[in-house]
């Protein structure tokens, strides 16, 4: 079987924690940032588990990520 290729703008996007849970960064954070609060700022800095039902779908765009 051939190698599957990363889909490398997701890869960027996607960490994975020691346990094998995947992580995606907030949208939304580039620009329109300063009408908002600064909690609301400080929640674009993390990282938030992805959904149950999206998983499989980015296990595919990223098959070797550990």
């Amino acid at each position: 079987m051939p190698k599957l290729k990363t889909y490398k703008a997701a890869a960027r996007r996607m960490q994975i924690t020691g346990n094998g849970k995947l992580l995606r960064t907030r949208g939304g954070k580039s620009h329109l940032r300063r009408n908002r609060s600064k909690r609301a700022k400080r929640e674009y800095d993390e990282m938030i588990p992805v959904a149950s039902a999206d998983m499989k779908r980015i296990r595919k765009l990223i098959p070797y990520a550990k």
